[in-house]
């Protein structure tokens, strides 16, 4: 009678760890790859432009607030306006200036106007076109030499009564 023998199992630990370091460097190499052919800039090339546009609209807004009287936008959902009113002051000097009205969430929606205020200094603009939700109204205007900004945030929505 023949005994069978247990045949000796073969170890995949050494073969396992192998496989295991080939991975983890073949990924470490491909990251490092992928990184360097990815030139992404953290300094815009006119970065200084960008930072003097930006500090000139800081003291236009600096300006607008230290007004007496604020420039003030409103938006009245039942008429679906939007009230842009300037200073007395201001309004009687005949200013000029644009209004934009920015949509966040889609830009083809922007819309710039120029200002042109009426008699008591202010400016309606129908929303009735405009699609419900956030939108970010910029007036800007010059008077006297001086130019002024305010921006507001206003949020359209649809009078369901």
């Amino acid at each position: 009678m023949s005994t069978l023998k247990p045949r000796p199992g073969r170890n995949l630990w050494p073969l396992g760890i192998i496989l295991a370091f080939v991975l983890f460097v073949g990924g470490t190499v491909g990251l490092i790859v992928m990184a360097s052919l990815h030139s992404e800039e953290l300094v815009s090339a006119d970065y200084y432009a960008q930072e003097l546009r930006y500090q000139q609209q800081m003291e236009r807004q600096d300006r607008a607030r230290a007004l007496p009287e604020p420039a003030r936008i409103a938006y009245d959902a039942p008429t679906q306006t939007i009230t842009i009113t300037l200073p007395p002051l201001q309004a009687s000097q005949h200013p000029t200036g644009t209004i934009q009205l920015y949509r966040p969430s889609a830009a083809g929606q922007d819309r710039k106007l120029d200002l042109k205020l009426d008699a008591a200094g202010r400016q309606i603009l129908s929303a009735r076109e405009l699609s419900p939700g956030l939108w970010r109204v910029r007036v800007s205007w010059t008077c006297e030499g001086q130019d002024y900004d305010v921006e507001q945030k206003v949020v359209l929505k649809r009078d369901t009564s």
